[in-house]
């Protein structure tokens, strides 16, 4: 705690001072003068036994935030919760202000206002953890700081910077998924993702296909064993070197289909083609590329075949 040594305002020679605990300032009851903004703290020590102990002893506000326009800084006008306990002069007189402070508000608060809506839409909407959702507004945050977005729509660049962190978190959503879910059409989506990802300098590598492994397994029903199953082909063929060049979704198909043939789960290419989001070529040509550099894939299928 600080020792207070003020007897005398130096503006006014007014002695009338008043110690504001709370905000941890003292200031003059005259001239209104800040003498000291220093944070003071005249309460006594306090220690931590439950949760309901940081609560009531904080001394801090909550964290700063991207995923609102002011990082949680600013105030509103009242909760709309509240407006039940108004009568109709002040409900009309708080809806009054809440436009005002709309109108008052920066070009780049406005635009961040709607597009964390919209980030917070998608990211429900794709179930993405808080984290991720936090850091696509940050890096939209940025990217309207920069002027990325003059000229393009609001919803184009976030469906492109939502696209760009998925693919640095390495989070298996296809470019399809994407494009349904933000209403922005694949090309232009994909176009809106290296723009974004280049003027930034976001660097993304390609989706591993082991991580649509388990996604695709578990929506075709298949077994634990054909999903490790289709881990160790990929592997194996990583090990070949002859997944280079191939689309992640498609591997992660062919080797799920192999599996399939594997442990006798009765699976066509139209079905995993469907839920991997590709085509029944994608599928085939996988399959047939696969089954060509790993001889031991033949022989695990003719004997699953025998034994059937």
């Amino acid at each position: 705690m600080k020792e207070l040594s003020y007897k005398k305002c130096p503006e006014c020679s007014a002695s009338n001072l008043l110690w504001n605990e709370d905000k941890g300032e003292v200031l003059c009851r005259e001239c209104g003068l800040v003498l000291d903004d220093k944070l003071f703290d005249f309460g006594q020590e306090w220690r931590e036994f439950e949760a309901d102990d940081a609560q009531k002893h904080r001394r801090s506000g909550a964290p700063l935030t991207y995923t609102q326009e002011d990082r949680g800084l600013g105030t509103t006008v009242g909760n709309k919760s509240d407006l039940f306990k108004l009568n109709k002069k002040e409900q009309n007189k708080f809806y009054r202000l809440r436009l005002w402070q709309r109108r008052v508000s920066t070009a780049i608060e406005a635009n961040l206002r709607i597009a964390i809506a919209e980030i917070k839409r998608i990211s429900s909407v794709l179930n993405l953890p808080k984290y991720v959702e936090e850091e696509i507004a940050r890096i939209y945050t940025l990217a309207v700081q920069r002027e990325l977005v003059r000229g393009h729509s609001t919803e184009a660049v976030v469906a492109g910077v939502v696209y760009a962190v998925l693919r640095m978190y390495d989070i298996p959503k296809t470019l399809n998924e994407v494009s349904e879910i933000t209403g922005i059409d694949k090309k232009r989506l994909a176009k809106n993702f290296k723009y974004v990802s280049r003027k930034l300098n976001i660097r993304t590598l390609p989706i591993d296909p082991l991580n649509y492994i388990s996604r695709f397994a578990s929506e075709l029903e298949l077994d634990a064993k054909t999903q490790t199953k289709a881990i160790d082909i990929i592997q194996k063929a990583r090990k070949e070197q002859i997944v280079s060049g191939r689309s992640p979704k498609g591997l992660a198909a062919g080797a799920l289909y192999i599996a399939s043939k594997i442990n006798n789960e009765r699976k066509t290419q139209a079905e995993i083609a469907k839920v991997a989001d590709v085509t029944e070529v994608t599928v085939r040509n996988t399959y047939k590329e696969l089954t060509n550099n790993l001889d031991f894939l033949n022989k695990e299928m003719e004997k699953a075949k025998a034994s059937a």
